[in-house]
């Protein structure tokens, strides 16, 4: 009796152990697509699958983008339709109230852009055998340091280096406690980047990993564990919400973000 309780946990923790490989090979970046347990496909020229992904992404967007912009009618209808909604509303609702009119208008391409390339790698994870390239930090912070790069050089572009600087230092505070304002501020701007990057990254990376975690449970106790199914399809249908969530929240705080520097006196 005890002999058989000892091969059954050392079966369940073989499967355990097999099911944390799995979860972790599929969540990691890596050379190596594997389709299936035994296919696998090494990616050319030394890209890694994210980098893959992305570039996909980036060209299905191109594609897409290219063949809507080619409906001139009056009325848009179909795909073109569906652009426009999405393109006035980000522009309208997220760019404009915090850039202003006319910063808004000349920089809605660019949210549009993050908007979009973030919404459909979040969707592009979700198909079996694909990948989520932003469940990578690298992935996320990249696209941060974007905000960033607007929020510095951008801001000191539009408003000049002196305004830029003056921008760290709130009207009204006195002259001594700038020397503990001033550096709260600049360290305060880098961590809302990484607060960005971070975010982004860590909603897909968990929602990926609950439902890795009870498919495995299935794995390791068999039918016993067939209600983790359900479980695993909820949490897939609350992915698809987050996906969009995801894409909305980091273009609305980038809007914020560059808003904030680039209109310091508000």
């Amino acid at each position: 009796m005890e002999t058989n309780v000892v091969q059954v946990v050392n079966v369940a923790q073989a499967k355990s152990d097999g099911v944390q490989a799995f979860i972790m090979h599929h969540m990691q970046d890596s050379p190596v697509w594997a389709w299936t347990p035994s296919i696998h496909t090494t990616m050319p020229f030394g890209l890694t699958i994210n980098a893959v992904m992305m570039l996909g992404v980036a060209l299905l967007l191109i594609v897409c983008l290219g063949l809507a912009a080619r409906n001139q009618d009056p009325v848009p209808t179909g795909l073109r339709n569906v652009l426009e909604f999405f393109a006035k509303y980000i522009r309208n609702e997220m760019v404009i109230p915090f850039l202003g009119e006319k910063d808004g208008r000349k920089m809605a391409p660019m949210f549009c852009t993050f908007f979009f390339f973030i919404l459909v790698m979040n969707l592009a994870g979700l198909i079996p055998c694909f990948n989520t390239a932003t469940a990578n930090l690298s992935v996320t912070a990249a696209l941060a340091t974007v905000t960033l790069f607007f929020m510095v050089f951008g801001a000191i572009h539009k408003t000049g280096f002196i305004a830029f600087c003056k921008g760290f230092a709130p009207p009204g505070i006195p002259k001594p406690m700038l020397l503990m304002i001033v550096p709260i501020e600049v360290i305060s701007m880098f961590i809302r980047i990484m607060a960005l990057a971070i975010r982004l990254f860590a909603n897909m990376l968990s929602g990926h990993l609950v439902i890795y975690s009870l498919l495995g449970m299935i794995v390791i106790f068999g039918f016993y564990a067939l209600p983790a199914l359900l479980g695993a399809l909820g949490i897939y249908l609350l992915e698809v919400f987050v996906s969009f969530l995801q894409a909305y929240i980091f273009t609305l705080l980038s809007a914020i973000f560059i808003g904030e520097r680039y209109h310091p006196a508000h």
